[in-house]
């Protein structure tokens, strides 16, 4: 059904794909062969017909723009989009779950307040708006970090690329750092109510010590598994980070396939998409 959805939705697009390929001077007969060469002439359950079985045999067809075999090019996107989230993820999993135990540690405190309410009021601001706002101050005003997140080729080693990475890791860490650090301040609050924490502080055990031993260990379970929930929103969120710091991942890709109206990259990497979120 995904498959069906996708192919459709990217065929109804509007334009002439033979006219903006070869130019509004061509020929009728040159439209005629060109579709013909590329299958644009048969009906629409053919074309899918033909494109599903690509699908399954691993033939992703041919790059209309590009004029390369898609999963060429979709690949080593996907690997650069991967190396985006990773990092993402390694910035905001701490931060955000340091951010949620502070918060219940001072439950009620001003430091509370400004963590969920600073938290809550930055997830509801857009990815890309968050990643225009630090490209201008950090990279354009105080220039403390480069405004494009692909590295420099004279350089290419981890410590420069992840630098590179930084700011448009931060832009998703201010989207969700709200929603994961709130979940982390609920579970430890309720750790700290519970029966097994009293009885460790009746015992001797100080409430330091007693939050390290136990109240850490059963609150971060649940948190965990909600970082791992929001895999598919950061997925789609590298979509509008990749074109604002113009890093040549798969949502860049998948970006400059529409704008071209290039089918068999952009039906292959909607699909895709549409299977990870």
């Amino acid at each position: 059904m995904v498959s069906l959805i996708v192919f459709l939705m990217t065929s109804i697009l509007p334009g002439d794909i033979a006219k903006q390929t070869l130019g509004r001077d061509a020929s009728t007969e040159a439209y005629e062969i060109w579709n013909k060469e590329k299958g644009f002439d048969k009906p629409l359950v053919v074309q899918y017909g033909r494109w599903m079985g690509g699908v399954v045999t691993g033939d992703l067809g041919i790059s209309l723009q590009y004029e390369q075999p898609v999963s060429e090019i979709l690949g080593p996107a996907a690997g650069k989009s991967a190396q985006l989230a990773i990092v993402a993820l390694i910035l905001i999993a701490p931060i955000s779950i340091l951010g949620g135990i502070a918060a219940a540690m001072n439950r009620g405190k001003k430091v509370d307040r400004i963590l969920t309410v600073g938290g809550l009021s930055a997830a509801v601001i857009p990815e890309f708006v968050w990643a225009v706002v630090l490209i201008l101050v950090f990279g354009v005003a105080i220039r403390a970090f480069p405004v494009s997140a692909f590295p420099d080729e004279e350089n290419p080693n981890i410590f420069n690329s992840i630098y590179h990475l930084l700011l448009p890791s931060i832009a998703l860490l201010f989207v969700l750092f709200g929603y994961i650090s709130r979940i982390t301040r609920a579970g430890v609050i309720e750790a700290l109510d519970s029966d097994y924490m009293r009885t460790a502080v009746l015992k001797g055990l100080s409430r330091k010590a007693a939050v390290f031993r136990h109240v850490l260990r059963n609150a971060l379970l649940p948190t965990i598994a909600v970082i791992a929930t929001q895999v598919p929103y950061l997925a789609g969120g590298l979509i509008a980070i990749e074109r604002v710091f113009n890093y040549p991942g798969f949502g860049n890709i998948l970006l400059d396939a529409v704008i071209a109206r290039d089918f068999p990259l952009l039906q292959t990497a909607v699909f895709l998409t549409g299977a990870v979120i």
